[in-house]
């Protein structure tokens, strides 16, 4: 198992109380669902230990650091970031019709689909009002990062059900998707801190950059993971994108490999009944038969290098940029 890289467990609790706090502002019941999908509660409202990973605050706090600044400076949008992501996981397990998350039963399950839209909206609108909150250029610039690289979520998403209805989709259309459902949040965080901390506006371009190429691998080994990963590693069923029929950017690689398995795998993907566990197991096949599977793994190192070269550009202190390498590794070598 890989190690978990130190900006990700020591900035862990600092946010976590951040967050709790910031909650507070909501109203009783859209509260009890936040806490619930954030894993400090259960549907009883009892305390409970099943959070995230908090890489996104790790690296919000993380590129503070990038910029001679404290930390803390960077906790305002360390929260909001987290908050955006936790606002479109909500969502999207209702837009998918996902009935786990984090290896329990998603919140719209437990709460219906109507209380957690509102849960999802509230930590929307509460993201930007803790940065606004803040009063100075870095949170304006930050504030406007954020709205930036949520509309862009937005846009990714919706890409992304657009191509459940479509037989076509090109791998540069899936590659633009992640780009804007996954890397723009996590560009976002790596820079975030940085434009808090106002420092240049060059080192705030490399972190984005850098941000931008490790969420696509991140978004890669997320895909491979949906296939291929353990449910004690993914929180969910096995194979479960296939079941979805997601076109994910292994399956798109591999429906576009022009092979006579890609021919057998756009067949199975586009019958109307639900495959069998067989069926499931025979599209995984075909996905790396197709080239699919070794791909996504290359691609995603490939992107990594990209990042690492944003980093070596930025001038940042070579310590911190150990940390954000530390932190790459860490998000490609989840088992897959």
């Amino acid at each position: 198992m890989t190690t978990v890289p130190t900006p990700i467990t020591d900035g862990r609790v600092l946010v976590d109380q951040a967050m709790r706090t910031s909650a507070d502002r909501l109203d009783p019941w859209t509260r009890r669902v936040v806490a619930y999908h954030l894993g400090w509660t259960d549907e009883n409202g009892r305390p409970a230990q099943a959070g995230g990973k908090a890489l996104r605050p790790a690296l919000a706090l993380l590129s503070a650091r990038a910029a001679g600044a404290p930390c803390e400076t960077a906790l305002p949008g360390a929260v909001a970031v987290e908050f955006v992501h936790a606002f479109s996981l909500l969502h999207d397990d209702i837009m998918d019709g996902d009935r786990t998350r984090r290896h329990r039963p998603a919140a719209w399950t437990v709460f219906g689909p109507s209380a957690a839209i509102l849960g999802g909206d509230a930590l929307l609108a509460l993201a930007e009002e803790l940065l606004l909150d803040q009063h100075s250029r870095g949170a304006h610039w930050a504030a406007r990062a954020l709205a930036a690289a949520t509309q862009r979520l937005i846009s990714g998403q919706a890409l992304d059900l657009g191509f459940e209805q479509r037989d076509d989709v090109s791998l540069e259309e899936c590659l633009t998707m992640a780009a804007d459902k996954t890397g723009a949040l996590i560009a976002c965080a790596c820079s975030i801190g940085a434009m808090l901390g106002e420092g240049p506006t060059r080192l705030v371009t490399d972190l984005t950059g850098f941000g931008a190429e490790m969420g696509l691998a991140f978004q890669l080994v997320d895909d491979l993971l949906g296939i291929w990963g353990r449910p004690e590693t993914t929180g969910k069923p096995v194979l479960s994108d296939l079941r979805a029929r997601k076109k994910s950017l292994p399956v798109v690689y591999a429906l576009n490999a022009g092979t006579p398995d890609s021919a057998r795998l756009a067949d199975l993907y586009g019958r109307a009944e639900q495959p069998s566990e067989d069926v499931l197991r025979e599209m995984a096949r075909l996905v790396e038969a197709a080239g699919g599977r070794d791909w996504a793994a290359a691609e995603a190192d490939r992107r990594i290098a990209s990042a690492e070269r944003h980093l070596d550009h930025s001038g940042m202190d070579d310590r911190v940029a150990a940390e954000f390498r530390d932190i790459a590794l860490f998000v490609t070598s989840r088992d897959h």
